[in-house]
């Protein structure tokens, strides 16, 4: 593995300042600054093959408080694939955090991203956190990138913008889940939170667009609870595969919609347009059931893809 080096200075800090959502909260913390060291993170992961045809983690650049160590290789279904968890060690995060993740996967190679816990979003005063990723997938390149949920507290404003830049022949598993909120503190905090902005959107590397789709929560001028948006369910994940337009059929056609009342769970699939791969949605009351809905999503893209199911998680997960 290759440790890269650079400048602090040199990695610019993010900003959402100019999307209309995020107008009242442009109040500078009063605290520490917006691009403070530890208040802005920075990541770059680069999957390579290595001269024997290993899938290995060439290319690692970080900046605190984002932490990731040696790639692992545990997946028994898949045991050439290098398995990363991305670590905090600043705790949640707070307004004016700004984080920035590149990962990239080179031609035909494959890896498995995810992140050590939940991502809480602190209360916030002033300001806002915001996250920008870019997800780059080379020729014949495979990627899963299942995170643990987002946890959002009372008065979080939070937004994020991913850019992916995938190969026709390539595929992307990301996947998304945010709960409403810390269901059972205290007395319960369910859609407190000011603000979710999230934007995600795809184009093959000569630059042809392929999708976008952007929701905004905003429980305080929005009911999340009215009928056609959270209603009576508490998670709500979005999954977005980037795959070649034969493996979305097949997956499509593989895949069910579904309303389960008495488990409390529901999910539906459609297609993403220009024959860019599929988007499936669950919706729950609790994490548990909803990760292990798209877990399954998961293993069936593989088997699409590669042949092999994924395997069980780990109890502690």
């Amino acid at each position: 593995m290759k440790e890269v080096k650079r400048e602090y200075s040199d990695i610019p800090v993010v900003s959402f300042d100019d999307a209309p959502e995020m107008a009242p909260y442009l109040t500078p913390p009063r605290a520490i600054y917006v691009g403070a060291p530890g208040k802005h993170g920075y990541l770059n992961l680069g999957f390579e093959l290595d001269s024997s045809g290993k899938s290995i983690l060439r290319e690692l650049d970080r900046r605190a408080p984002l932490i990731v160590q040696q790639e692992l290789y545990f997946d028994e279904e898949l045991p050439g694939m290098p398995c990363v968890y991305i670590l905090s060690s600043g705790g949640p995060n707070v307004d004016g955090d700004r984080y920035r993740q590149n990962i990239s996967v080179g031609k035909d190679a494959m890896a498995f991203v995810s992140t050590g816990a939940a991502t809480k979003l602190a209360e916030m005063r002033d300001n806002y956190s915001g996250l920008s990723q870019v997800i780059k997938v080379d020729e014949g390149g495979y990627l899963e990138f299942l995170p643990e949920p987002v946890i959002p507290c009372r008065h979080t404003r939070f937004i994020s913008d991913t850019r992916m830049i995938v190969h026709p022949s390539a595929t992307v598993f990301y996947s998304e889940i945010f709960t409403g909120g810390r269901k059972y503190y205290k007395d319960g905090e369910m859609f407190c939170f000011d603000l979710l902005s999230v934007c995600t959107h795809g184009e093959r590397p000569d630059g042809k667009q392929l999708f976008r789709e952007k929701f905004i929560i905003d429980p305080v001028n929005t009911d999340v609870r009215d009928i056609g948006v959270m209603h009576g369910y508490d998670i709500f994940a979005n999954v977005v595969v980037v795959t070649p337009e034969e493996k979305a059929k097949e997956i499509y056609e593989a895949t069910d919609a579904f309303i389960n009342r008495d488990s409390r769970l529901s999910a539906g699939i459609t297609h993403l347009p220009n024959g860019a791969g599929l988007l499936f949605k669950v919706l729950g009351c609790e994490t548990g059931p909803v990760k292990e809905v798209v877990r399954e999503f998961c293993s069936r893209v593989r088997r699409a893809v590669k042949g092999v199911p994924l395997p069980k998680e780990f109890p502690w997960r």
